[in-house]
């Protein structure tokens, strides 16, 4: 089983700030200095396109973290969309996930990836990668949940769809935590009722645990799956109250 990796980027300039404001589904002003925080750019269908582990140390400058095999299709967008503002992303190398206070921070050391996605999975804290791309909506992956998305910001890509969606309706099925004795495939695909698995681990006591996005209804009729709570608020009514 392969593990994902990580690529590090810096991007700074006078424009940095006011350029990610318009493309994470987050409130770019209000992100606490020098914490990392987990967020998305988004399609303009309202998907996730990019996940991506950012970290503000003041406007005009950023740490950006993406799974390598995004990394491509991620440089090409900021570069796209960047063309004409004053800040510029540069590519700085591999870093590796460690656990701090319960959230992912990335650092030059080598860590445990293994131990690193069993803590996540346990906790609800869903990442997107290319098999996972323009698939699920932020509010189903719980990401308003995890500060990763924020309904009261300007325009962003998918903003509208996004916001349409939390003001005016509900989602159908949502983010899950599951674990099983039989194999779950792997990120990205699905399997009977039409789960769709957007992470999963095979642990070390060779159970398999996964975060999968499923109507609540399907996993009552599932019979290989347990469903295990989220920690809170994860394990919250995923709708807006009303």
């Amino acid at each position: 089983m392969s593990h994902p990796k990580f690529i590090h980027y810096t991007f700074t300039g006078a424009d940095a700030s006011k350029f990610l404001q318009g493309q994470v589904t987050l409130h770019v002003e209000r992100l606490t200095e020098n914490s990392t925080q987990y967020t998305a750019i988004c399609d303009l269908k309202g998907r996730v396109h990019f996940g991506l582990w950012l970290t503000k140390h003041n406007a005009e400058q950023f740490d950006i973290v993406v799974v390598e095999d995004q990394k491509e299709d991620f440089s090409s967008h900021i570069k796209k969309y960047a063309a004409f503002a004053k800040a510029a992303l540069v590519e700085v190398g591999e870093v590796f996930p460690h656990v701090h206070e319960n959230n992912t921070i990335f650092l030059s050391a080598t860590s445990d990836i293994q131990l690193w996605q069993e803590h996540v999975i346990e906790h609800g804290q869903a990442w997107i990668s290319q098999a996972t791309e323009h698939l699920f909506q932020p509010q189903e992956l719980r990401l308003h949940q995890r500060n990763g998305v924020h309904y009261d910001k300007g325009c962003y890509l998918g903003q509208e769809i996004i916001a349409r969606l939390w003001f005016k309706a509900q989602p159908k099925q949502w983010l899950h935590l599951v674990k099983s004795t039989q194999e779950i495939p792997n990120a990205g695909n699905k399997i009977e009722g039409n789960i769709q698995i957007v992470n999963m681990i095979q642990t070390k006591n060779n159970e398999y645990i996964a975060l999968i996005i499923a109507k609540p209804t399907t996993l009552e009729e599932t019979s290989f799956l347990e469903v295990i709570e989220l920690p809170s608020p994860l394990n919250e009514d995923v709708a807006r109250a009303k």
